[in-house]
């Protein structure tokens, strides 16, 4: 049966009688975690931590250094080598590594301490909570809504969880070193959904990338994009609580 003019690419097929149901509620989310759940330090800091591992601290009082190695950094990602290190770097740590190392070799600071900083950014308190994140999985838990986190993440995300006393909140965990595939795969959205027990229609794909995350949408998910800023304070996660059952956020 032709049901539009234009097919939809789709990775799910839902019968006739799903089409013509009521869609169903919400019964567990899916949370991207860079810059969603969690987001890493700020630069200075993870400099500095850098800086007093290497030996190197003295390097960061001199005038003007942090806005010298920031412009280098961003020169550097911009280099058509390292923009091509950069494609599937979260497909395995050792990609990753080679990544940011060779992105880094071509900054004065971190040249030559490439180990060091790649220990600082893989330290478990390296990456910290936004201010809402707590309370919003404590919210849903309360509601009995099971929770996973499907990221493009190149080493084990679950020592940042377990760090911050998060572990008990998510169910499960669908990292992209862990099965060889970045999003926008479907298969990263099935998995987590058959780790939870739920039919992607009743499912909620959180995230900020409308490409990666938002091809949840392909798979039968709902999705929920947040904007792409770097937030430094609450990451408006509160909003995502409106779109479930219950449709009031959670405070405390």
């Amino acid at each position: 049966m032709i049901r539009t003019l234009f097919e939809t690419p789709s990775a799910y097929r839902p019968s006739e009688a799903d089409m013509a149901a009521p869609v169903p509620p919400v019964r567990a989310v899916l949370f991207d975690f860079s810059n969603t759940l969690f987001r890493m330090i700020p630069l200075e800091t993870w400099l500095r931590r850098v800086g007093r591992a290497s030996g190197r601290l003295a390097l960061l009082d001199e005038p003007g250094a942090g806005t010298e190695i920031s412009r280098q950094l961003r020169t550097a990602f911009r280099l058509p080598r390292v923009v091509a290190l950069q494609q599937g770097r979260d497909l395995s740590r050792d990609r990753h590594w080679q990544a940011m190392s060779g992105w880094w070799q071509h900054v004065d600071f971190l040249r030559g301490a490439e180990d060091v900083a790649y220990r600082e950014l893989t330290a478990p308190d390296a990456w910290a909570p936004y201010p809402d994140t707590g309370p919003t999985l404590r919210a849903l838990r309360s509601r009995g809504l099971r929770v996973a986190i499907v990221s493009d993440f190149a080493w084990d995300l679950r020592t940042h969880l377990v760090h911050h006393g998060m572990d008990t909140l998510i169910d499960s965990c669908v990292i992209s070193c862990e099965h060889g595939r970045e999003k926008p795969d479907p298969q990263l959205f099935f998995t987590a959904c058959a780790d939870l027990g739920t039919e992607p229609r009743a499912t909620l794909m959180v995230g900020d990338n409308p490409v990666r995350d938002g091809g949840a949408t392909v798979c039968g998910l709902r999705t929920y994009i947040l904007p792409a800023e770097d937030r430094t304070g609450e990451r408006g996660l509160a909003d995502v609580l409106r779109l479930l059952p219950g449709g009031r956020p959670h405070r405390g």
